[in-house]
C-alpha cells in the first residue's frame, strides 16, 4: 500500500528571502510558490512562513503554519509537529526546478527506509529528509547539512544529481545553471521580465 505522505516546507517569507541569491522578494516568492506547487502534486503540504506570506501559500491547497522566527530547524520542527505520527518529507523551499513526479518517485524510495535524506548537487547540503514516523525526525539544516543528517540516521537515497530536487537555488550562478525549461512557471517568467 503506498505511504501517504505529508510534506513540510519552510519559507522564510520576508524581504530579505533569499539574500545569498541577491533575488528580489518577488523572485524568492515565485520559487518558493513552485517548489510548493510541485510538492501538492505529490503530497499534503504544510507551509511554515510569515503571517503575511500565509495567504498565496493557503491559495494554492497547502496548510499552513506560522513561522516563529526561531530559525529553519525551529520552524521545521513546527511544521512537523503539526503534521502529525505519520510519514513526514522536509523539503527546501528553493527547488524550482522540481516536478511532482520527481517528488513522488523519491517518496516511494524513502518509504523503505525509517530515516532517509537527499543530498543537494554540491553533496554538501540536503534538501529532503523523510522519516516514516514524524517524531523521529532530527532535523539539522545549515553548513554541511549532509554529514550532520548522515551522522543522525539518515539513510542517503541515490537520485540523480541532475534532479530537479537537488538543484536548490542558494546563489546567482546555481539559479543560471538551471535549464529554463524545467523551471516553475512563476520562476521563468520573471526570469524572463528580467528579474533580478
Amino acid at each position: 500500500m503506498p505511504t501517504d505522505w505529508t510534506v513540510v516546507i519552510p519559507v522564510k517569507g520576508t524581504a530579505d528571502a533569499k539574500s545569498r541569491l541577491g533575488a528580489s522578494p518577488d523572485l524568492a516568492m515565485a520559487i518558493a510558490l513552485d517548489t510548493v506547487e510541485a510538492a501538492l502534486g505529490a503530497a499534503r503540504v504544510i507551509v511554515v512562513t510569515t503571517a503575511d506570506a500565509a495567504p498565496v501559500f493557503a491559495a494554492l491547497g497547502a496548510s499552513v503554519v506560522e513561522d516563529g522566527a526561531g530559525g529553519l530547524n525551529a520552524a521545521i520542527a513546527a511544521g512537523v509537529a503539526a503534521a502529525g505520527d505519520g510519514a513526514v518529507a522536509v523539503l527546501l523551499g528553493d527547488v524550482p526546478a522540481l516536478s511532482s513526479r520527481e517528488l513522488a518517485s523519491t517518496l516511494e524510495l524513502a518509504a523503505r527506509h525509517p530515516l532517509a535524506m537527499v543530498a543537494d548537487a554540491d553533496e554538501v547540503g540536503t534538501v529532503l529528509i523523510t522519516a516514516l514516523h514524524a517524531p523521529s525526525h532530527a532535523p539539522a539544516f545549515g553548513g554541511g547539512s549532509r554529514a550532520a543528517h548522515a551522522a543522525v540516521g539518515y539513510v542517503e537515497l541515490a537520485v540523480p544529481v541532475a534532479s530537479g530536487l537537488r538543484r536548490d537555488v542558494d546563489t546567482p550562478e546555481q539559479l543560471r545553471a538551471l535549464d529554463p525549461d524545467a523551471l516553475g512557471a512563476r520562476t521563468r517568467a520573471l526570469l524572463a521580465a528580467g528579474a533580478p
